[in-house]
Formats: structure tokens, C-alpha cells, sequence
């Protein structure tokens, strides 16, 4: 029965090899920031953990996590649904509807009390029960019910985990956060407009693994991907450094890849691995494709002023302060030369009296 069926057995039954599943599970080392070696542990972890029953809910939200998720590269969908979880309802990829999904999902909660993870996408309105609901039943009571008996909760997306932006002011559902509503659970949240779909692998390759959640920042979320900024991880970063900024999208400094903070980028602010795990099959993320990042994975990103006015942080001018840089360091220089060129004509002048008067 699916109770009892392990991750090991389930690979056995798709005939994936054991040195893919080591590929897969050194590149869940790499992503977690876990050490090389960590990758066996991984695989022997996970051939004996059984796949966590797992709860997808849909709130407020255009589908975009679960589109971000189908297309992820890798791993599959396929993996990740058949072989590291068991996927027991989701409300866009279920097949079931009207009763029959509901009943799948209490029979999921009964049979895994206490052990089953809950994921949610999109916010919670609370200024009306009828601005959303399921079955007759509104998303607040939906999702109260659901996590009732849930070991954890993963929140994808920034409306999950934040409000999003349905959030957005005037925020006229009264749209909130899991967290604003759920405060008796564990939450990890997966922020991002969408989020990427390796990090949503990750947290659950971790959970399998050590059987607890990974290592939260203050805001929820997996420190191994959010635990700096896109801009300390950007390629364009050693141009911000010299102060070398693009004016607009077209000119010489966009086409030499310069740093777009002065085009709005928000890369300095924005925490999430886009930079270094980027999309596409690790093609590229908004910054290398030409645009500066909207910092869709921090709270009320939609709220906090155009997407193409610079920051005010980390510095305003840094070309002046770059400038300034080169120009002290060429005062040193030349000071430093003075001097020594002062310290030699002295010892000259030392050298010549002594001589004098020897003779």
C-alpha cells in the first residue's frame, strides 16, 4: 500500500538508475549548500524514507507557481510528484472534482494525521468570506481545516508567504499571508513571483532527508537559497563596483552588460538564488536577459514605489564615489611617491656633507 511504499521502492518500480538518483541527489547537495560528500547520506536517506502524503491548496493566486513547477528542468514534475512525495490533491493537476476531491483530501488527512505536509499558493482574503471559497467552504476555513493535523506547512510564492499582489494596496479582498492566519505550525516559505521550482525540490529533498525543515531566515524562508542578496551573487556586480551603470535599456552601457541599478534594479535589497540557480534550465534570470529584478521575492515588492527608479540603498552615487576612490588612491600614490623621492634627496644631501668633510 502507498502507506508503506518507500522513495527506494518507488525508483525501483520507474527503473530510474542508482546513478541518476545520485546525480539527483548531488545536485540537492549543491543547491541545499550542503557539503559534496553530504550527497551519499542524501541518497541513502531518502531510498529509506517513505514519500509524505502532500496537500496542494489554492487560494488567491493566477497559477503561476504551479506553471512554474511544470516546467521545471530539473528535476521532473514526474520526480518530484511520483517519486519524492505523494501528491494526494492539488486543485489544477488533481483529476477528481466536486466530492471526489474532497473526499481524497480527507482521506489523506486521516490516514497521515500528524505526518502530512501542506502546500499552499496564493493569499487568504479575510475581508469577505465569499470573495473566495471551495465546495461552499472559504478559503479561511478551508485552510484551517487542512492544517489541522499537518506536520508542516510550505508556503509557495510571494502570495503565499507574504500577501503577494492581491496584497497590494488597496488590497481590496483583505488579503493575507499563511502565516498572518496559521500560527500553531511550522512555516517555511518559498517566496518569489513565481518561485523557482529547484528550491521547492530542495526543501523537500531536505525534509525527507533529516526529517525537519532546513534553516529559516527571519522572514521563513530556506537561508541556503534566500541567505543573500541577487546582487552579491550577480555577474554585473564587478561593473557596480567601478561604477559603471547602463542610462537606458538600448545604449552602449546595456549592450556591454553593465549594472542596471540606476534603471530600478533591485537586486541590492532582493533576496533569492536567482542569480546563481537562474531559469530556463539554468539559461538565465531577468538581470542577464537585460531587465533589472523587481524583488518579487521580499514582502509588498508591488508596493514599494516604480520598478524603474534606482534605490535609494545601498549608495546613490557610486560612480561619484568610485571616482572619489580613484582619485584618493591617486593622491596616495603620488603623496607616497613625494615622499620617497623627499627621503632620498635627503639621504643624498646626508651623504654628500659627510663626504665633504672626511675630506
Amino acid at each position: 500500500m502507498m502507506d508503506y511504499e518507500t522513495l527506494g521502492e518507488r525508483l525501483a518500480q520507474q527503473g530510474v538508475s542508482r546513478r541518476a538518483f545520485l546525480k539527483f541527489c548531488t545536485a540537492m547537495a549543491s543547491l541545499m549548500a550542503l557539503p559534496p560528500g553530504t550527497a551519499t547520506a542524501i541518497a541513502e536517506a531518502l531510498i529509506k524514507a517513505r514519500r509524505p502524503s502532500v496537500i496542494w491548496l489554492s487560494f488567491q493566486e493566477c497559477t503561476g507557481c504551479t506553471e512554474s513547477l511544470t516546467r521545471s528542468y530539473s528535476p521532473t514534475l514526474e520526480s518530484l510528484i511520483f517519486d519524492m512525495i505523494s501528491l494526494d490533491y492539488h486543485h489544477t493537476l488533481q483529476a477528481a472534482s466536486g466530492t471526489a476531491a474532497e473526499a481524497a483530501r480527507e482521506t489523506a488527512m486521516k490516514e497521515n494525521y500528524g505526518k502530512y505536509l501542506v502546500v499552499v499558493d496564493g493569499s487568504i482574503p479575510i475581508g469577505n468570506p465569499g470573495y473566495g471559497a471551495h465546495g461552499g467552504v472559504s478559503f479561511v476555513d478551508h485552510l484551517q481545516q487542512t492544517v489541522k493535523g499537518a506536520a508542516a506547512i510550505i508556503a509557495v510564492g510571494t502570495c503565499a508567504a507574504f500577501g503577494g499582489i492581491p496584497n497590494a494596496k488597496p488590497n481590496p479582498t483583505g488579503a493575507v499571508s499563511v502565516s498572518d492566519l496559521i500560527k500553531d505550525k511550522p512555516i517555511i516559505n518559498i517566496s518569489g513571483c513565481p518561485p523557482i521550482p529547484a528550491v521547492i525540490t530542495g526543501v523537500l529533498a531536505h525534509y525527507l532527508t533529516f526529517g525537519e525543515l532546513p534553516e529559516l531566515d527571519e522572514l521563513g524562508r530556506p537561508k541556503s537559497f534566500y541567505g543573500q542578496t541577487i546582487h552579491d551573487r550577480c555577474y554585473r556586480r564587478p561593473f557596480y563596483d567601478q561604477g559603471k551603470f547602463a542610462k537606458s535599456f538600448d545604449d552602449e552601457g546595456a549592450r556591454n552588460g553593465w549594472c542596471l541599478f540606476e534603471l530600478g534594479c533591485k537586486g541590492p535589497t532582493t533576496h533569492n538564488a536567482c542569480a546563481t540557480t537562474k531559469w530556463n534550465g539554468g539559461t538565465s534570470f531577468p538581470i542577464e536577459s537585460g531587465h533589472g529584478c523587481l524583488g518579487c521575492s521580499e514582502p509588498h515588492f508591488w508596493d514599494a514605489g516604480s520598478f524603474y527608479t534606482p534605490l535609494s540603498a545601498p549608495t546613490e552615487n557610486i560612480a561619484t564615489v568610485a571616482a572619489g576612490a580613484a582619485v584618493v588612491g591617486a593622491g596616495v600614490a603620488v603623496a607616497l611617491s613625494a615622499a620617497d623621492r623627499a627621503k632620498k634627496r635627503r639621504a643624498q644631501q646626508a651623504h654628500e656633507k659627510m663626504t665633504v668633510k672626511d675630506l
